[in-house]
């Protein structure tokens, strides 16, 4: 796991983390020009990054780059989390995706789907 920047919410997260045995923390300096090179060497499964320290095209390009990445933003000024994911699936037909919501995230949640499959 890497922590990108070097503010004081990601230090606390780390020391947080750093409590648990099972997870290896890396601390990664937030200048778009060494990240990309010590992330690639390092190869995390997840990255925990400042929102308010990267644009939205240096996380796109990380998950295009890092398919398999799991990418945590965390809003400094509140208590919300972004989580991306580069994985990609192949959605040819709208039954494609709708499997694939399904198996992320279980039943639709929209009311009245179900009826309006009913009355097709």
């Amino acid at each position: 796991m890497v922590l990108y920047g070097d503010s004081l919410v990601l230090a606390g997260v780390g020391k947080s983390l750093r409590e648990y045995p099972r997870l290896e923390v890396i601390s990664v300096d937030a200048s778009p020009e060494l990240a990309e090179r010590e992330l690639n060497g390092l190869c995390p499964d997840v990255v925990i990054l400042d929102l308010g320290a990267v644009t939205k095209e240096f996380a796109f390009a990380l998950l295009r780059d890092h398919p398999d990445l799991l990418l945590i933003g965390l809003d400094p000024g509140g208590d919300r989390l972004l989580v991306l994911s580069g994985q990609q699936a192949r959605a040819l037909t709208t039954e494609d995706l709708v499997r694939l919501i399904d198996r992320d995230v279980g039943q639709p949640r929209m009311k009245g789907i179900e009826n309006q499959q009913d009355s097709n």
